[in-house]
């Protein structure tokens, strides 16, 4: 079969990029075809499509007033995107579309040509930005779902966008263009949700379409001499959140627990993975505050992030929005650790509190804290719901049981694209 992948960043960059990579090479694995059609990036991967990727662009750079306007077609409808797709399918033969991440940088106009060529289409969300104009369903700091039935026009109240009201304006528009005008998304044969919680919400805001759950996958196959380590056995005391530093992911709630553990004689201590917008303010907070049991590892490759899980005794996830599928939860059960996570989105539908890990109510530090500390008091606890979280990883997280799920999706849609074309 020859698929083809398509996302806007092509390198290693966040959980998107992970799954979409991955599953090139799960495709290739078991003998399929994969072409990609992505953005340039000076850090992209090489591959044999890259010519015909759309150029390049930063959207949070400063832009002329001239290049804004570009660069608001472009998110609106990309007809450059259009005509490189076009010529990529001109000299490839593709059985199977594959979409992730495409707005803004890419735009969806590129399903008008896979529509036109009668090429099944396969489309999976990692987040909510076909229902929410901002992607994260969080605003002012807090859970939003004001644009719940078609209410684009809410993003310009709430700036919602970067707080700016030009880049809300224009994510309104993009909404009311893609899902009202143009039904754009009607090309997309199905919807994949890598979470039960991602669908259920999807559906209840008024995306009406043809939707699957499917969990991502992770092919860690370094791991075998740690999965049934004892955390009791190594006396580990680091807890590690891994991920992007923005405000949404309750950093600020996690660095008040760490404080309260701190000042209760506790010797825990708090690693922080990763790099984002909110760096320079957590480490001022650490710093004024005297949290002294909290280190800033930056970003780091996915082989010492690994390293750093298996040396902690639990990865924490403190996240104050709708996560949906975090791929941290699935890398720290592939490790054989437990996850200490808030009690919010798709999180609880991963960590079941008390066998593969401790909930929490997000945004309240003094619980959050306790559970740390629990953690701390009893890792022997901590080593057996890691275990837990193993076996789950096994049986629900592996490659394989992803491949033959996504088998079933690709051929259903297929048969009946085959179906259509045999009718009209």
């Amino acid at each position: 079969m020859n698929v083809l992948l398509i996302n806007k960043y092509h390198y290693y960059r966040a959980g998107p990029e992970t799954v979409y990579l991955k599953s090139a090479e799960l495709l290739r694995k078991h003998g399929h075809n994969v072409l990609f059609f992505s953005m340039h990036h000076p850090e992209n991967l090489s591959c044999s499509t890259e010519e015909y990727f759309v150029p390049y662009v930063e959207l949070t750079d400063q832009h002329s007033i001239l290049n804004q306007f570009r660069i608001a077609w472009r998110i609106l409808y990309s007809l450059k995107a259009r005509r490189n797709l076009s010529k990529l399918l001109d000299r490839y033969p593709v059985d199977i579309a594959h979409l992730h991440d495409i707005c803004y940088h890419i735009s969806p106009s590129i399903l008008h040509e896979l529509k036109k060529r009668a090429i099944p289409v396969v489309m999976t969300l990692h987040d909510f930005k076909m229902v929410c104009t901002s992607y994260y369903m969080f605003a002012e700091g807090k859970i939003c779902e004001a644009c719940r039935q078609g209410s684009y026009y809410m993003a310009i109240k709430k700036r919602c966008v970067k707080d700016s009201l030009a880049k809300s304006a224009i994510a309104f528009l993009e909404m009311y263009l893609h899902h009202g005008i143009l039904g754009i998304y009607d090309s997309v044969d199905v919807f994949i949700t890598p979470s039960l919680f991602l669908k259920e919400k999807l559906e209840g805001a008024g995306f009406n379409k043809n939707i699957v759950q499917l969990y991502n996958f992770l092919d860690i196959n370094e791991q075998d001499d740690i999965a049934g380590e004892s955390c009791s056995d190594n006396m580990k005391n680091a807890i590690s959140y891994i991920g992007r530093l923005s405000q949404e992911k309750g950093l600020i709630t996690l660095l008040d627990a760490a404080k309260s553990l701190l000042d209760r004689g506790s010797k825990v201590r708090i690693n922080i993975i990763g790099d984002g917008p909110l760096m320079e303010k957590l480490q001022e907070k650490v710093k004024a505050e005297q949290i002294n049991n909290v280190n800033f590892a930056g970003y780091l490759k996915r082989k010492d992030v690994y390293r750093e899980i298996r040396n902690s005794l639990a990865v924490v996830l403190p996240s104050e929005w709708y996560e949906n599928n975090p791929m941290s939860v699935i890398e720290a059960f592939a490790l054989g650790r437990p996850v200490i996570g808030s009690r919010i989105g798709g999180i609880p539908e991963l960590v079941r509190d008390h066998e593969r890990g401790l909930l929490f109510q997000p945004g309240d530090a003094n619980e959050l804290s306790s559970v740390i500390e629990y953690f701390m008091d009893h890792p022997g606890m901590a080593g057996e719901m890691g275990k837990k979280a193993r076996e789950f990883y096994e049986e629900e997280l592996n490659q394989e049981r992803h491949y033959q799920r996504l088998m079933v999706i690709y051929k259903q849609i297929s048969e009946s694209s085959k179906l259509e074309r045999g009718t009209t």
